[in-house]
């Protein structure tokens, strides 16, 4: 055989035959990339599905929400929304807005802020807490100390307009159990903003009000202020009964323990009471009660529609 008839023979070039294999070619990459494609879309909503299983977006914002809310004292918390899912976490939004004296001029709708958990359930990094820098939690974390002593608040007081509103944080000479608390504030016609359970010095400690736990159970009809002092402590304690203990890794972010949670709810002592509708002239007499150790003014405010008392 020669060396000419050993070369193959080539085909004769068809366009139509071409044609055709290079559209398989396409069909069949296309394919595959689809393929891919769906199998991570499943895979993403299947991690997402997993992420919420057993109603844990709603835990999340009770446990995780309600914490923030402790871990800024100084600031109204409402959670907007749940929630804002990936494939490898989970998150809700939250507004926080700075809590002032009644009637001045503030400005509205706070400030918004993602609060976020991975897919292990740990928390990411948060915003305001112990770098918010108010007055009203330096105040709080001076709670204890022998900062701002009732000789200084009484002159500061005396130089102020006695129809100012106040905000204010009333330290006692001693914790107060409930019975006493609502004494006190019955005696001056009082109803706390939020109530402190805890002397830390030189760090937030631990409060309790209304809007705290935005799930709280709130009672029907008209209720006196007695009644809501009893009822945040109620609610303080039944948000506690839904912590778990892997939840304190979480809580710890938070600036906050389980055992500190748990101590400042069984035992129901007030050590402080935050109020922003008080005005200077009651605070004159406030500050000479017996029973309170001092006062921390946090700001005051003209009340454009309310005359004083």
């Amino acid at each position: 055989m020669s060396e000419d008839e050993a070369v193959l023979d080539m085909p004769d070039f068809d366009p139509k035959v071409t044609r055709r294999a290079v559209r398989r070619g396409v069909f069949r990459t296309a394919s595959v990339v689809l393929a891919v494609l769906l199998m991570l879309l499943l895979a993403a909503a299947g991690l997402s599905l997993v992420q919420k299983r057993g109603e844990r977006d709603q835990r999340m914002t009770d446990v995780l929400g309600t914490a923030f809310s402790i871990y800024n004292p100084a600031y109204e918390v409402q959670v907007e929304s749940c929630c804002d899912l990936t494939p490898v976490s989970m998150g809700f939004t939250v507004t926080a807005s700075q809590i002032r004296a009644v009637g001045g001029f503030t400005g509205t709708g706070g400030s918004t802020h993602t609060i976020t958990q991975n897919f292990f359930g740990r928390v990411g990094r948060l915003p305001l807490g112990n770098y918010a820098g108010t007055t009203l939690s330096g105040n709080l974390a001076n709670v204890g100390t022998d900062l701002q002593p009732k000789e200084d608040i009484r002159k500061v007081l005396a130089r102020l307009p006695e129809g100012l509103n106040a905000l204010a944080v009333i330290e006692f000479a001693e914790p107060a159990p409930p019975d006493r608390l609502i004494a006190f504030t019955r005696d001056f016609e009082l109803c706390p903003q939020k109530v402190v359970y805890e002397r830390r010095p030189g760090s937030n400690p631990i409060t309790w009000g209304m809007t705290t736990w935005a799930w709280a159970p709130r009672p029907e009809g008209e209720t006196t202020c007695a009644d809501q002092i009893k009822n945040d402590l109620a609610g303080f304690r039944g948000w506690l009964g839904l912590l778990r203990d892997h939840d304190d890794a979480n809580l710890r972010h938070f600036d906050l323990s389980l055992a500190r949670l748990r101590k400042a709810a069984n035992d129901g002592l007030a050590y402080a009471v935050v109020e922003n509708l008080v005005s200077v002239k009651e605070l004159r007499k406030v500050i000479e009660d017996p029973r309170v150790r001092t006062v921390r003014l946090a700001d005051v405010a003209f009340d454009l529609q309310r005359p004083p008392r």
